[in-house]
């Protein structure tokens, strides 16, 4: 059993203050932009998609990483998770290369967290 507990208004009013903080840094840094040309529209609306997708695979697997380090999952789940996210991973690539899109193309600037794929 998950152990839920009430979140007071205070902790909801700093984590909104810390993201604004967070909005506003990445917002100072450079900007990687997507070239949307009516020649490539395709290509780089398949770039914002795929990128969105890897970036909540990898937070996927990062909470069931610690879903399985808390013992919450049997041997059964573990599998079927981990098999999901490879599939998903597979998909992915595979639609990024149908687009002559490369790993490294859907990397995407976190801010203060870093970029999405190490380089």
């Amino acid at each position: 059993m998950t152990d839920l507990r009430k979140i007071t208004p205070e902790e909801i009013a700093s984590a909104v203050s810390e993201m604004n903080r967070e909005l506003k840094a990445a917002g100072e840094g450079p900007m990687d932009r997507i070239d949307c040309s009516p020649e490539n529209i395709e290509q780089g609306l398949a770039r914002l998609v795929l990128s969105l997708v890897e970036l909540l695979r990898r937070l996927l697997e990062r909470q069931a990483i610690r879903r399985m380090e808390g013992g919450s999952l049997n041997d059964a789940k573990i599998e079927e998770m981990g098999q999901a996210l490879m599939k998903l991973e597979a998909k992915v690539n595979e639609i990024a290369a149908a687009f002559g899109l490369r790993p490294e193309d859907l990397n995407l600037e976190l801010g203060p967290l870093g970029n999405l794929l190490d380089k």
